[in-house]
């Protein structure tokens, strides 16, 4: 930063703190450079993580391989239920079971 931007920013922060009437036109300039400036920093942040990850990379740390929330064995009791319904079901449509409406 140079010096006379550090004045004008002072004087600035002066007017603040007495609540002088300001110039709209430049704190409209001010306040609109503040913007580009961060709108760039966003895009420029945005490429970069676009460019990261459709390299293959990541953001951030790696994620850490975790044990697998359920086993073998817990499918294979899933399994085993639906086979039983499935038997229980053909059950009714092969005549095994007879239904009987009791609203007939």
């Amino acid at each position: 930063m140079n010096m006379n931007t550090i004045r004008r920013l002072n004087t600035v922060l002066k007017r603040l703190r007495r609540n002088a009437p300001g110039d709209p036109g430049r704190d409209w300039l001010m306040l609109m450079t503040l913007f580009l400036i961060a709108f760039a920093a966003i895009l420029v942040w945005a490429a970069w993580a676009f460019d990261t990850v459709s390299r293959g990379g990541t953001i951030g740390s790696s994620a850490i391989e975790t044990p697998p929330i359920f086993d073998k064995s817990s499918l294979a009791a899933i399994r085993t239920t639906f086979e039983k319904r499935a038997a229980e079901e053909a059950k009714y449509e092969t005549g095994a079971y007879h239904f009987i409406d009791p609203s007939q």
